[in-house]
């Protein structure tokens, strides 16, 4: 059994709790614990499932009141196992319609777990979640009124792919699989089975200050490729090169199954779970859930490249605030005839979801960005073509460094920049559309114009990695691409290259800006700011920038 924490010998938490979609009047909470029973949080219950030896719930808490905070015990078969000690209480703060108190979003993405290799360490930096968590901390040192305490915590966190590495594994967690398996064949080091998942999330989640953060800030989760792979779903070409290996299609489910169960089940809000047939269908098994999930993940891996799938895309409302958390990976179509970044069903979703009214911000979060350097957009467009007419060294030079994002898909770039025009020229439009990212190691914040004129401000807003590195020299390759003489030479040979002009424009009101870090929008009524925080070698955070929106 992977190491379990908890309040006594008998039983415990083997991680969370995390507190998931938190609405006006219900909260969700996860937990993995290590006996199958029943848990419970503010006198609700839900019965744990078992997915490959491991045990899991997720606690509805329902009947609250809209803008009230509660703290919260999990007990497992009537005993406490959380809060842990020397942590200040778990807290749920329910939504409320109120838009005069300010709003604050933190996101990023792009978390490596701790390493317990000292050099690697020192390589890697502090963890920039952890450095927030542990101010809010100490800032709730000996706060015991729970109004007070909740007005220091974030409305919500929003993880924007990479939270875990299932490709890249730690020198500790790489022991671990020799010890399991060995690595001379399959997977090798990387992650190769639902248990080793397992491993892995634990090995990420389990550091204690960020562990109750999690436990206390409504969390919203999206994959990105390291969640399964490095370059996942890049190509079609890059599909057919890992279908060849023996270990892949075990990996590829594994992989997506344990992010339904650990990321995606917690996204759901009460209503969708109730009518969730897979969730129904996890909950009926009387033994061991994973071949309902492993048929469910094959049938989301083959949907990949054509144009219905199954939609991991979903909606929070932050009162008069609107997340929108796209799936920019497995909604991908990549047929030889047509290259989409998401499917026409998820494109469907999202032009009605940002057509609302009543709407102060729309904030659409996509694990990777739409707006890049310009220069580096051109140079992404202008591959794509290459790669689609049939050019071997277009495809390579696509996998080697990772031109995938948003503007490697020219016509969903396109598309995204039509719907959010529409969105912010409306008569009903928000104050800012905002598109939260990560995935490209640096921070930046980019503001977008149209031909023409909009109501709404809209900006690309990038913070990557929360904890990783980014190799020196594409410090300057970011940092040129933004350069006005990079970006007119990249045009005009994207021009000769076919690529069509774009339906926007763009530059830069902050970054690029590099190392660990963590950014805040803040949100009161309809003005907004972001707020970009570098992780110190102290352990703290300093701030880099913060822009008005508005």
């Amino acid at each position: 059994m992977r190491h379990a924490v908890g309040v006594t010998d008998s039983t415990a938490l083997v991680l969370g709790p995390l507190l998931r979609h938190v609405g006006t009047t219900t909260a969700t909470v996860w937990v993995e614990v290590d006996h199958p029973g029943t848990v419970e949080v503010l006198g609700h219950a839900a019965p744990t499932f078992t997915v490959c030896g491991e045990h899991y719930a997720l606690v509805v808490v329902r009947d609250l009141e809209p803008g009230s905070v509660h703290a919260y015990e999990v007990h497992l078969d009537g005993v406490k196992v959380w809060p842990a000690d020397g942590l200040p209480p778990s807290r749920i703060r329910t939504r409320s319609d109120r838009t005069e108190r300010t709003q604050r979003v933190v996101f990023g993405s792009c978390r490596y777990p701790p390493t317990g290799d000292p050099e690697l360490e020192a390589t890697l930096g502090v963890d920039g979640l952890d450095a927030y968590a542990a101010r809010l901390v100490r800032r709730l040192e000996g706060v015991t009124d729970d109004e007070t305490a909740a007005a220091e915590l974030p409305d919500a966190i929003c993880l924007l792919g990479d939270q875990v590495y299932a490709d890249e594994t730690t020198p500790r967690t790489q022991e671990w699989i020799r010890a399991r398996r060995g690595d001379e064949e399959g997977a090798g080091t990387e992650i190769a089975d639902y248990p080793e998942y397992a491993h892995l999330y634990a090995e990420t989640w389990r550091d204690p200050e960020v562990r109750w953060l999690l436990s206390t800030a409504p969390v919203a989760m999206i994959f990105d490729d390291h969640d399964i792979r490095d370059d996942w779903n890049t190509s079609q070409a890059w599909r057919e090169e890992m279908a060849q290996l023996d270990w892949w299609p075990t990996r590829v489910r594994a992989g997506l199954a344990s992010y339904w169960v650990y990321q995606h089940l917690g996204n759901l809000d009460p209503e969708t779970l109730e009518s969730d047939d897979l969730y129904r269908k996890v909950l009926a098994c009387e033994g061991d859930a994973y071949p309902v999930l492993e048929e469910f993940a094959a049938r989301a891996d083959a949907a990949v490249g054509r144009p219905e799938g199954i939609r991991w895309s979903y909606r929070w409302d932050l009162g008069t605030t609107r997340l929108l958390m796209v799936d920019s990976r497995c909604g991908r179509v990549l047929n030889d005839d047509e290259r989409l970044m998401i499917n026409d069903e998820t494109f469907a979703w999202l032009e009605t979801e940002t057509a609302a009214p009543d709407l102060d911000h729309v904030l659409i979060g996509s694990s990777i960005p739409w707006l890049m350097p310009p220069a580096i957009s051109q140079v992404q467009s202008m591959n794509e073509r290459s790669a689609t007419a049939g050019s071997r060294a277009a495809e390579w030079l696509r996998q080697a460094v990772d031109l995938e994002h948003w503007p490697a898909f020219r016509a969903s770039f396109d598309r995204l920049a039509r719907l959010v025009e529409r969105a912010a020229a409306s008569s009903a439009a928000p104050a800012t559309v905002c598109v939260l990212s990560g995935d490209v190691h640096h921070c930046y914040a980019a503001r977008a114009t149209f031909p023409t004129p909009v109501r709404s401000h809209v900006y690309q807003l990038t913070c990557s990695p929360v904890r990783n590195a980014v190799p020196w020299f594409m410090e300057y390759v970011f940092a040129a691409g933004w350069t006005r003489r990079a970006t007119r030479i990249a045009r005009r040979l994207g021009r000769r290259w076919g690529v069509p002009p774009e339906p926007a424009e763009w530059d830069a009101i902050g970054g690029p800006y590099f190392g660990n870090a963590i950014a805040t929008l803040e949100l009161t009524g309809r003005t907004a700011r972001v707020r970009f925080e570098r992780s110190t070698r102290e352990g703290d955070l300093e701030a880099i920038s913060v822009l008005p929106l508005t």
